[in-house]
């Protein structure tokens, strides 16, 4: 049966920062593995989860992710370890989606049978490309072959998988990237998740750029290759739910990451983990320390609680939220509530204004962008928030 979304969305987000090898792409909270022991993390994640069930238990879990840096470096039995005490603090809503990232070169069938056994039931891999001169320019530590091979292995084991592209790459015309799309599309993963290459700032790849090494494609054929792939994708069955996001059928959407656009709770648990959650009418944000080391010194003892950690949103500040992450699902928002939150109404001009551009429509109180509008997500959204023009 699909998935209820109308049921409160509460999930747990793991963080695991440990790479092999840190991609030049890669802005997230991440760290060389080095063959570092694992113990003292997963014993501070266990501290964190008891910890914030003391803060949060009342919630009923809907999802469990484990992210990263590179979580499928995690022992798998360490992986049950941790899935275990999650659901010991809290009572679950049904089945509960259980994802872990995975690597190509983690992916054995052996892995794949333990990550099943330890109660994982959906995996989520990074195969970035099926080109392998486009894997060594993005850091990969695996070849084309070795993608289509691990991806063949996880959908013997597990129903419910994602491939994870980066598209929009220097050079890529409209013709390889469908021609690499096309491939992706034969391996059969019922969820796709299709994602523009970004120059973020800190990354080595902001310093090639800075640098002219390469140049990153123009605004104008990132936005073609964007509309390219939503028709292809369409066609072939896994339409887009989400601006980067495509699943055969709503039982394949990625409940974990529907529970941020759709604004339910969720918890982060490990070093640099973010939080957003519901506590006695108020929305909090929490954040752990970034740097594993301090993440594990200051993880709160198994004999001791200690007083919530977090700030308060403020309700405007709640809705800005809502709002942009809102928009980038095909659910779109409920107007009611964001300006609600707000304590006024959205730009009614600006509004109107999208309407007539085909980039927003609105049905039964909710506000949508159409394809269209996904590629201007970020100014529209400035404009929907920004206050009327004043006449004097």
């Amino acid at each position: 049966m699909p998935f209820d979304l109308n049921q409160p969305l509460f999930g747990v987000y793991l963080h695991w920062p440990y790479c092999t090898r840190i991609c030049p792409y890669c802005d997230f909270n991440v760290y060389a593995a080095k063959n570092r022991d694992p113990e003292p993390l997963i014993k501070a994640f266990l501290r964190d989860i008891t910890h914030q069930a003391q803060q949060f238990g009342e919630k009923r879990l809907t999802s469990v992710y484990f992210g990263g840096g590179t979580p499928s470096l995690i022992p798998p039995d360490k992986i049950g370890t941790i899935r275990s005490h999650i659901f010991a603090n809290w009572e679950n809503a049904g089945s509960i989606e259980v994802t872990l990232e995975a690597n190509p070169e983690d992916v054995t069938l052996d892995a794949l049978t333990a990550w099943r056994d330890a109660g994982v039931n959906r995996i989520s891999l990074g195969i970035q490309s099926l080109n392998d001169k486009d894997l060594q320019f993005l850091g990969r530590q695996h070849s084309a072959t070795e993608a289509k091979k691990a991806a063949e292995l996880a959908l013997s084991v597990f129903d419910n998988v994602s491939l994870d592209l980066i598209y929009a790459r220097p050079g890529q015309s409209i013709a390889q990237w469908l021609n690499e799309l096309s491939e992706t599309l034969a391996l059969g993963a019922p969820h796709l998740s299709l994602y523009e290459l970004t120059i973020k700032e800190k990354t080595a790849f902001e310093k090639q750029v800075e640098r002219a090494v390469f140049t990153p494609l123009d605004e104008d054929a990132q936005a073609d290759l964007y509309l390219e792939t939503l028709k292809v994708t369409a066609a072939a069955g896994l339409p887009a739910y989400e601006v980067s996001n495509h699943a055969r059928s709503a039982n394949y959407q990625s409940r974990h990451n529907l529970t941020y656009w759709l604004g339910g709770d969720w918890l982060g648990i490990g070093p640099g983990a973010a939080g957003r959650v519901t506590h006695k009418g108020k929305r909090w944000q929490t954040q752990g320390t970034d740097r594993p080391a301090d993440y594990i010194m200051q993880s709160p003892r198994e004999d001791r609680t200690r007083a919530l950690v977090g700030e308060k949103l403020t309700s405007e500040e709640d809705a800005d939220e809502r709002l942009i992450m809102g928009l980038r699902s095909i659910n779109g928002v409920d107007r009611a509530v964001i300006e609600a939150l707000r304590g006024e109404p959205l730009n009614i001009a600006a509004i109107n204004s999208f309407k007539d551009s085909g980039h927003l429509r609105e049905a039964d109180g909710r506000l949508c962008l159409t394809e269209e509008g996904w590629l201007l997500a970020d100014f529209i959204v400035s404009q929907l928030s920004a206050p009327p023009p004043a006449f004097s």
